[in-house]
């Protein structure tokens, strides 16, 4: 019995102890709901001694924005070039689709600001239901601010009604993931 007693009393103990650092932490931050162009976060923010700190990785891809972590110098990089898409279909601009239809079309990028070299570029087209295709992914070397990309000819089928995202994507080292810096919407009636 005196041991059972024991035990209760040192558990007594430290969960007053945890739940009194819990309720420390709790009124030492708040946390903070973070909406990007009409969406929330996940993973929110927290404002801790007046100071708002926020998910840089979630932020970038929020952003269309590339983001670089290097742990040995503790540094955090934001590229966020600009990119502009127009879809080609023949010589004509592409845009809202009839629904159930195929189209021929290409994707015209024009990429500027950019202050970070380029391993890798990427353009798909995902339906309404979360289905991407990719239109086309190349490795590439590029060293300069700016640069043009065009996709070959795609013959893609606009089976539903709704919004198509087509999206450009680029990578800066091989083994990094790819980042979406750019998104158009096509709509399909």
């Amino acid at each position: 019995m005196r041991v059972r007693f024991k035990k209760i009393a040192i558990l007594l103990a430290i969960l007053s102890v945890c739940g009194g650092t819990l309720i420390f932490a709790d009124s030492a931050s708040q946390k903070v709901r973070v909406i990007v162009n009409g969406s929330e976060l996940d993973d929110g923010g927290i404002i801790v001694d007046g100071k708002t700190y926020l998910p840089l990785r979630q932020m970038g891809n929020s952003l269309n924005a590339l983001v670089d972590w290097d742990n040995q110098s503790k540094k955090a990089t934001i590229n966020k070039p600009n990119v502009h898409m127009i879809l080609f279909q023949d010589k004509v601009i592409f845009g809202n689709v009839d629904k159930g239809n195929k189209y021929t079309f290409n994707v015209f990028s024009q990429i500027d600001n950019l202050k970070t070299d380029i391993s890798a570029v990427k353009v798909s087209i995902t339906d309404p239901y979360g289905t991407e295709k990719v239109i086309q992914s190349q490795n590439v070397s590029i060293t300069k601010d700016n640069f043009w990309y065009r996709t070959e000819d795609i013959k893609y089928n606009f089976e539903f009604a709704g919004k198509y995202a087509v999206r450009f994507y680029l990578k800066t080292s091989p083994s990094d993931d790819w980042t979406v810096v750019s998104e158009k919407l096509i709509t399909s009636q």
